[in-house]
């Protein structure tokens, strides 16, 4: 990555982290567990009801989340920086196998322009295993304030726009209970770490 762009995304990613850190601050307080990388709830916190389309059209909530962990993102496919940087650590943490049957949710949060076909050929450069998901426009902003996360549009020279995004990823129990949150710069290895840890705690 180049100097002038990576200086840019790692002011955005501390900006990000650190209003991402202070949503959270409501949820967090001793945690029951130590990660390197994020911190456990001091205990899980069910989710509201949900609907997201995948990129085969099909409609998944609350229910699809149990039987498995899942690792939950916000992002979208012209994100020059954080999400594909992201979604490549995920792919080496995929190799590592922390948790048996660990399912990654990628869900946009530019809906307008990331289609079904946008999102299956942006996430297929990552290899199998991650879904892409869309919320419709007016449940985006509920869903991000459910996860305690953030996106705003910022607007660019010729009618053109980005997402200032939150760059937090989200660990979700076999029961569709929230229970982590990891916060950049991420790295597989510490990632792995604090997955195996929570799965011999009681948490997962």
């Amino acid at each position: 990555m180049k100097l002038r762009r990576l200086l840019p995304w790692l002011l955005l990613t501390s900006l990000a982290g650190a209003i991402a850190g202070g949503l959270l601050a409501h949820m967090l307080t001793q945690s029951p567990v130590t990660l390197q990388s994020g911190s456990a709830l001091p205990r899980p916190r069910a989710l509201s009801p949900f609907t997201l389309t995948d990129t085969e059209g099909h409609q998944l909530g609350n229910d699809a989340l149990r039987g498995h962990a899942t690792l939950l993102y916000f992002g979208f496919t012209a994100c020059p920086d954080a999400c594909p940087t992201t979604l490549a650590v995920l792919r080496d943490l995929r190799t590592r196998a922390p948790l048996a049957d660990l399912r990654m949710w990628f869900v946009t949060v530019d809906p307008k322009r990331d289609t079904p076909e946008a999102l299956r050929q942006y996430l297929s450069a990552f290899g199998p295993g991650f879904t892409g998901l869309r919320p419709e426009a007016q449940t985006l902003a509920p869903l991000l304030h459910e996860f305690s996360a953030f996106a705003e549009l910022r607007e660019q020279p010729g009618n053109q726009y980005s997402v200032d995004h939150s760059a937090t990823l989200f660990l979700i129990d076999s029961h569709a209970q929230l229970i982590a949150v990891f916060s950049p710069p991420l790295q597989a290895a510490l990632l792995d770490a604090d997955l195996r840890k929570l799965a011999g705690s009681a948490l997962l």
